[in-house]
């Protein structure tokens, strides 16, 4: 029971972390321009403070895949 529940988590984590990293804007701005995330203009105004809450969010969903991970191997 507890090992399906990890690994429905674990689907949700890994579907969030792939889209939190095709979020950041790379050199040729990826997926976040077309959202105006790495843009000074845009819905969301400055680039600076969408990009750094962007980098948290992608840390945290990344830290608790990887420990998700780990619980599941011990299991």
């Amino acid at each position: 029971m507890l090992e399906n529940v990890l690994l429905i988590v674990q689907v949700v984590l890994s579907v969030a972390v792939i889209f939190l990293v095709l979020m950041h804007s790379g050199k040729d701005a990826g997926l976040s321009g077309a959202f105006g995330v790495g843009s000074g203009s845009g819905p969301l105004g400055g680039g600076s403070l969408v990009e750094r809450n962007l980098n948290r969010w992608t840390v945290v969903f990344a830290t608790l895949f990887i420990v998700n991970t780990v619980v599941l191997l011990k299991i």
